[in-house]
C-alpha cells in the first residue's frame, strides 16, 4: 500500500520536515488539518520546537519521515 507523504516546507533548508499523512484524513483536508494543528502549537507555547509540532501530528497519526535533502532543481 503506498503511503501519502507531505513535505513540510521552511524558509531555512535544516528545517524541512516530512511526514506521512494518516488514511483516514482525505487529501483534500491534509493541509489545512496540519495547518491547524501548527497554528495550536504555535498559540500555546510561542517558544515551541519542532519536537512539540512532531508529537502533536504523531497523536494524530501523522509520523515523521527521516530523508536526505537533496539538490535543488531551480
Amino acid at each position: 500500500m503506498n503511503k501519502k507523504l507531505m513535505i513540510l516546507p521552511a524558509s531555512e533548508f535544516t528545517n524541512i520536515r516530512l511526514v506521512t499523512v494518516p488514511n483516514d484524513i482525505e487529501e483534500h483536508e491534509v493541509y489545512r488539518h496540519v495547518t491547524g494543528l501548527v497554528a495550536s502549537v504555535e498559540e500555546k507555547d510561542p517558544d515551541y520546537t519542532w519536537e512539540d509540532i512532531a508529537a502533536l501530528l504523531e497523536d494524530r497519526g501523522f509520523v515523521s519521515v527521516d530523508f536526505i535533502l537533496g539538490p535543488a532543481l531551480d
